[in-house]
């Protein structure tokens, strides 16, 4: 089985469409695969009928959230699309992406920066709303010269334009995947830039409210890493799941299907559904 549970398309900061996602994946070899935008299902819309058996689909979703002022996400899979738990989550999402989009907007126009949240908005035509967003309008602007710079010098970690306070927190989101009926799953944890000491904190309390697996491969990432993040899982008892965070071609350290086996004696996630 070659497993890619970690995905994304043009419903949220990916430049697939669904559809082209599918194949591209079918093509990568991948047999098992979820699509997993931020705050959003819309994806699955257009894959009403979806039925290959070469290749499974499971519904998924990517939520993000607060921990310690530390922006968290979390994978949802396996969830119930039509669950009122999950759309109440998602609107709630929509609205929160909304007003940080606003925040976001203010700290650029005090850099000089100027339409962003117009622009933002139109680059996002009707996805979930983000800082990929405002990175193609300040490029597409001229005001930026390139996507990279924009999130090393603007919206990347640490950035005037990283503003997290609107998420739920960690403990919320958790509930929410729960209530549909999902797999919560603690994603990219190697993100963070957080220690040894705060992302076993983060584990613990991961745990404790409720989740149920770590995403111990995210796309291509060195052995000592995925032996260290399995430990980690095994620690706590957590499921291990894995995928590329797959947004666009090209980008070698996240291609589709380019992700390694799971370390023995991890649990994958699958096998829990």
């Amino acid at each position: 089985m070659l497993a890619d549970l970690h995905t994304h398309t043009t419903a949220s900061d990916g430049v697939l469409s669904p559809e082209q996602l599918i194949t591209s994946a079918k093509a990568a070899g991948v047999t098992l695969l979820s699509i997993t935008d931020h705050d959003t299902i819309s994806a699955y819309k257009s894959l009403p009928a979806y039925t290959d058996k070469d290749m499974q689909l499971v519904y998924g979703i990517e939520l993000s959230s607060i921990w310690h002022k530390t922006g968290i996400h979390v994978v949802g899979l396996n969830i119930d699309p039509d669950c009122p738990a999950l759309q109440s989550a998602i609107e709630t999402q929509r609205n929160a992406r909304r007003e940080r989009a606003k925040t976001i907007a203010d700290k650029l126009s005090k850099l000089g920066f100027t339409d962003t949240l117009e622009g933002a908005i139109k680059a996002a035509n009707g996805t979930a709303l983000g800082r990929p967003h405002f990175a193609r309008f300040l490029v597409d602007s001229g005001q930026v010269k390139t996507i990279s710079i924009a999130f090393k010098k603007f919206l990347g970690q640490g950035k005037p334009g990283d503003v997290r306070e609107n998420w739920p927190a960690l403990e919320t989101v958790i509930a929410w995947i729960s209530e549909a009926g999902g797999t919560a799953v603690l994603a990219h944890p190697n993100k963070y830039k957080l220690g040894n000491l705060k992302l076993q904190e983060l584990t613990k309390d991961f745990c404790s409210a409720g989740g149920h697996g770590l995403e111990v491969i995210s796309g291509k990432q060195e052995d000592a890493l995925t032996s260290r993040l399995g430990t980690l899982a095994q620690q706590h008892g957590l499921l291990a799941s894995c995928g590329s965070d797959f947004h666009q071609p090209g980008q070698s350290w996240a291609e589709l299907g380019s992700v390694a086996a799971l370390p023995s004696g991890c649990t994958p996630v699958w096998e829990n559904w």
